[in-house]
C-alpha cells in the first residue's frame, strides 16, 4: 500500500512567550432541567488544530493568519496556569509528529491493528464469477484501479455471449475491482463490457442494492487510518470508490488533517469485503477493525481524543521538562478556544458573529465580500475588487470559477433575492457556516472573560462562581469546599446564568448587545448559551525525551507501520537532537494546542516559512 507515514509537514516553531496567566475547559448548560454543556461535536468548521469533533479547515492557513496579525490577544488568550519557566521547540515538523487516537463511547482508544473480515461479512458468491476472467483481463482491470489508466478504460468481448455470461463479468469486475463501473456498449455487431474508474466521471451512480442478510447489522463499523487528510476528504475517496453519497458514512467527529489519526466509521450496507478490497489502491487511508451493528455512529459521541506529539529541537533541560509536564498532569491547562476557533483570514470570524447578533446586515455582506489585506487566490481578489467598485452580485460571481466558497454562497444569494433581503440571502450559506460565525463571537466573549477572572481570583473557587452540578452560584462558605476544576464559566445566551463577579453586561454593551435579549429575529440566530469548564485536566500523561540523529524519521510507531510489521524508531543516547514525546487524553470540544501552550509558555506563533500551509488542529 502506498502509505507516506514520514511524509514532511512544514514546521511550527513556537517561541517562548511572556508569562501572562491561567487556564478554562468548556462545557454548556440549560439552568431548566439538565445544565447544557457545550456541544461536544463538530458542528461547524474551522481550521485544523485540534481534533476537536465537529470542526473543520476552510480559508487561508495559520500562518497567513498571523501574517495579518490576529494574536492570542486579539481573541483573548492572556494567561498561562503554572509558573515553570517556558522553553522553545518545533511542533508538527513531520505531520507524523502529530498523531491522534479517538476515544470511543465505551472509553477505549480505537486502533486500527485487524485487517482481517469477519466470517460473517462473507458474501455469497457465485463459483463461475472468479472464473470469467482472464489474467490479462485482471492485470489490466488492476492497473485501471490504480489510476494508472485513469481517464481510460478496458474493454471485454464476452465469447459465446449470452445476457446471463455479461451480467457475471460486470459482477465479477465490481467485485473484485472496486472503483470500477461498467456498461455494455456495442461495437461492429459485437456486445463489449467496458470497465472504466468511477473518479473519471463527473456523475456518480447510485448505490445498487444488494443482497444484505436480516441477521446482520445493517451498518459496518470499521476504523480508518488516515494521514495528512482531513476526515471528509477521506470520506469523499471512500464515497466514490463505493459510488456511494458521503452521506452513507457516519462519524463521531472530524479529526486534523496535518497528523496522523485513527478513529470510527460506520457505513450503511456496505460490507467489510467491499471495505477491505481498497486496502490495495487507498493513498494514504487504510481500513481495518470490521463488525456489523444495528445504528450509525453519532456526532459528540466519543469521549474525547488520545494525542502523541512530538515537539523537536526543544530547548528547555530535562528538569523544566518535568516541571511542566508534571504541572499539566496535575494542575492541566485553561481550556481556552484554540486560534482556529476564529478563522484564518485578515477578517476574524468573530468579528462577522458580532455583526450578525448586532442584527446588522450590511456589516455582514461587507465583512466577508470586502477587499483584505493577504494572501488570498486571484479570484477571489479579483471577485472583492468587483464587489467593492460596483456592488453588483452577478458581476462579482462571474469571478468566481467555485461559487461554493462563501464569498460564492452569499453572492448568489444576493443575486437572486436582491441586496434588500440580505438575511434571506445570507441563508444560502450553509447553516453550520453560518452558526460558525456567532459561535466564533461566543468563544472570544468566553476566552476574554474567563482571563478577566483568572486575573482577578486566581486559581481558586470563589463566591459567586458558578457550578455545573445545580448550575447554582457559590456563597463564599460553598467555595471554601470547591476547587477551579468545579468552575464553570457561561458562554452568553439567553438560557444561562452568569458569575456574580461577571462583567459580561459591560463587555457586550460595549459591542452594542443587549444580555438581557438574546433571542434574535432569526431563530437560528438566537443564542441559548452553554457552560464550559475553566480548566481541563488532561488524562494519561506520559512524556519522555529522546535523541536521535535523523531528522527525517518517525519518532512515533503508528498503526499503519505495526502492521506492516516495520520496527519502531531506535533512538540513540548520544543523538545530535532532543525531542519531548507526550501523550495525554482530552475531553471532546478541547483544544490540544491549548495543552501545548500550556506546557512550552508560548504564543501559538509560527516564525518559518509563512507561505506553507500550516494547520493547528488535534
Amino acid at each position: 500500500v502506498p502509505m507516506t507515514s514520514t511524509s514532511n509537514s512544514e514546521p511550527v516553531l513556537v517561541q517562548v512567550g511572556e508569562k501572562r496567566g491561567c487556564p478554562e475547559d468548556e462545557e454548556k448548560d440549560t439552568p431548566s432541567k439538565k445544565p447544557r454543556v457545550e456541544n461536544n461535536h463538530q458542528d461547524e468548521e474551522e481550521p485544523e488544530g485540534e481534533a476537536d469533533d465537529g470542526e473543520e479547515e476552510n480559508g487561508e492557513t495559520f500562518a497567513d493568519m498571523m501574517k495579518h496579525g490576529l494574536t492570542e490577544l486579539d481573541v483573548g488568550i492572556l494567561k498561562y496556569v503554572s509558573d515553570h519557566e517556558g522553553f522553545s521547540g518545533i511542533l508538527k515538523e513531520r505531520y507524523s509528529d502529530f498523531v491522534v487516537h479517538e476515544i470511543n463511547k465505551q472509553g477505549k482508544i480505537v486502533h486500527l491493528d485487524d485487517l482481517s473480515i469477519p466470517e460473517v461479512a462473507e458474501a455469497p458468491q457465485l463459483p463461475e464469477e472468479t472464473e470469467v476472467l482472464t489474467e490479462e483481463q485482471k492485470k489490466q482491470l488492476g492497473e485501471l484501479q490504480l489510476f494508472r489508466n485513469k481517464e481510460g478504460n478496458v474493454s471485454i468481448e464476452v465469447i459465446d455471449d449470452t445476457k446471463e455470461k455479461r451480467t457475471l463479468v460486470h459482477k465479477a469486475i465490481k467485485t473484485q475491482f472496486p472503483g470500477l463501473e461498467t456498461k455494455t456498449e456495442e461495437k461492429d455487431g459485437r456486445k463489449l463490457i467496458v470497465a472504466y474508474h468511477t473518479a473519471g466521471k463527473k456523475a456518480l451512480a447510485a448505490p445498487r442494492k444488494h443482497f444484505w442478510p436480516k441477521n446482520r447489522g445493517s451498518f459496518c463499523h470499521f476504523v480508518l487510518y488516515k494521514e495528512n487528510k482531513d476526515t471528509m476528504d477521506a470520506i469523499n475517496v471512500l464515497s466514490k470508490f463505493l459510488r456511494l453519497r458521503p452521506n452513507m458514512f457516519s462519524y463521531m467527529g472530524t479529526k486534523d488533517k496535518r497528523a496522523i489519526t485513527v478513529q470510527e466509521i460506520a457505513v450503511l450496507k456496505i460490507t467489510a469485503e467491499r471495505l477491505a478490497h481498497l486496502n490495495k489502491c487507498l493513498m494514504n487511508l487504510k481500513v481495518g477493525n470490521f463488525c456489523y451493528k444495528n445504528h450509525p455512529l453519532k456526532l459528540g459521541e466519543l469521549q474525547g481524543n488520545h494525542f502523541t506529539v512530538v515537539i523537536r529541537n526543544i530547548s528547555g533541560t530535562d528538569e523544566q521538562v518535568h516541571k511542566a509536564l508534571t504541572s499539566l498532569r496535575q494542575t492541566g491547562f485553561i481550556n481556552y478556544y484554540g486560534m482556529q476557533r476564529f478563522g484564518t483570514t485578515a477578517v476574524p470570524t468573530y468579528q462577522v458573529g458580532r455583526a450578525i447578533l448586532k442584527n446588522d446586515w450590511n456589516e455582514v455582506v461587507d465583512l466577508i465580500l470586502k477587499p483584505r489585506p493577504g494572501a488570498e487566490k486571484e479570484f477571489l481578489v479579483r471577485c472583492r475588487e468587483e464587489w467593492a467598485k460596483t456592488q453588483d452580485p452577478e458581476a462579482s460571481l462571474k469571478k468566481l470559477p467555485n461559487k461554493r466558497c462563501v464569498e460564492g454562497q452569499l453572492l448568489r444569494g444576493l443575486s437572486m433575492y436582491g441586496k434588500k433581503n440580505i438575511v434571506t440571502a445570507f441563508g444560502l450559506i450553509p447553516r453550520n457556516n453560518r452558526l460558525m460565525y456567532i459561535h466564533s463571537y461566543q468563544s472570544v466573549v468566553w476566552n476574554t472573560m474567563v482571563s478577566r477572572r483568572i486575573e482577578a481570583f486566581g486559581l481558586k473557587a470563589v463566591e459567586g462562581d458558578i457550578v455545573l452540578k445545580g448550575t447554582h452560584l457559590l456563597s463564599a462558605e460553598e467555595a471554601e469546599s470547591h476547587s477551579i476544576h468545579d468552575i464553570v464559566m457561561p458562554l452568553p445566551g439567553f438560557d444561562v446564568i452568569y458569575p456574580s463577579h461577571h462583567g459580561y453586561r459591560e463587555l457586550l454593551s460595549a459591542d452594542k448587545l443587549d444580555i438581557d435579549n438574546m433571542r434574535h429575529k432569526v431563530k437560528d440566530y438566537s443564542l441559548a448559551g452553554a457552560y464550559r469548564r475553566i480548566i481541563i485536566r488532561p488524562s494519561d500523561v506520559s512524556w519522555e525525551v529522546i535523541k536521535y540523529d535523523d531528522p527525517r524519521i518517525s519518532l512515533v510507531h503508528s498503526d499503519f507501520e505495526k502492521l506492516e510489521n516495520k520496527p519502531a524508531p531506535v533512538f540513540s543516547k548520544e543523538g545530535k537532537h532532543r525531542a519531548l514525546r507526550m501523550e495525554f487524553s482530552l475531553p471532546p470540544s478541547t483544544y490540544a494546542t491549548m495543552a501545548i501552550r500550556e506546557v512550552l509558555k508560548l504564543d501559538t506563533i509560527i516564525l518559518t516559512d509563512l507561505t506553507k500551509p500550516c494547520s493547528f488542529r488535534v
